[in-house]
């Protein structure tokens, strides 16, 4: 189980913080590291030392340009948040986390990331907005400042904690496989060019449209074929849409029969 999660980093700008992570996996027996867009060299003397030993992670993490090169084979995607959003996601404790991996980790191609930002800002709202979840740890309200390895410690502990507390009676897998957060997104794409070429929604002003589309997509975790089922509603709608007659600007429509059509 502990093999298929995924700690994601993004834009960390010190490479002890790299290191210290690395170490805080290896000590709860995770390996799989992927760092986006680094703003420091993930590889010195500093991620070594802050390793402790476990700088093989580190030599073996794959270093990305984007949160989407790193996910994009997840089925389950949670980012670590330390503040509140403007658009309300289901928030998660580390230990609501942990109890949900085995369920979330029945199917063996099953996949989970957990994504952490960079320390002085941490995520962005659009890239949380890529996240099923969000987990939060109730730090002390008047000193919540957390260190990023020290955040990754308590999270992979709890993941470690659910691990060792399993009964090893894994839930039989769901008929078909989770869609993939690589197929989420072409969706949300397409959803998107659909929901314009019908006139249902306007970049230019979005209302938070498109969020709010994907926070109730998210919740209900749908799997690879209702998702295909979805894309194949939304091509069917694109061909419809540009078949369909232009309409007359001035002319009555003679069809209309009511007290005041034109007689």
């Amino acid at each position: 189980m502990l093999e298929r999660i995924r700690i994601v980093l993004v834009g960390t700008s010190h490479p002890g913080n790299i290191g210290g992570t690395a170490r805080a996996m290896h000590n709860m027996g995770l390996s799989d590291l992927a760092l986006v867009a680094p703003r420091c060299e993930p590889i010195s003397a500093e991620t070594v030392s802050r390793a402790s030993g476990a700088d093989t992670l580190v030599h073996q993490a794959r270093s990305v340009a984007s949160l989407e090169d790193a996910v994009g084979d997840c089925t389950l995607v949670v980012g670590a948040s330390a503040r509140s959003r403007t658009l309300p996601w289901p928030m998660l404790t580390p230990r609501q986390l942990g109890a949900r991996l085995t369920d979330e980790l029945a199917d063996t191609d099953s996949r989970i990331a957990l994504v952490f930002g960079r320390e002085d800002s941490g995520l962005t709202n659009a890239e949380m907005q890529r996240c099923h979840a969000h987990v939060h740890i109730p730090t002390n309200p008047d000193f919540s400042s957390l260190n990023l390895a020290a955040a990754v410690q308590v999270v992979t502990y709890e993941c470690r904690l659910a691990w060792l507390e399993g009964d090893g009676d894994a839930e039989a897998p769901a008929a078909e496989p989770l869609a993939s957060h690589q197929e989420l997104e072409h969706y949300f794409e397409h959803l998107e060019r659909t929901l314009v070429e019908i006139g249902f929604h306007d970049p230019a002003m979005p209302r938070q449209l498109m969020a709010r589309l994907r926070r109730y997509t998210f919740k209900a975790r749908p799997e690879r074929m209702e998702l295909n089922i979805l894309r194949g509603i939304l091509t069917a709608t694109q061909r419809q849409a540009s078949a369909a007659p232009a309409e007359p600007d001035a002319a009555p429509d003679s069809r209309h029969h009511g007290p005041h059509a034109d007689s």
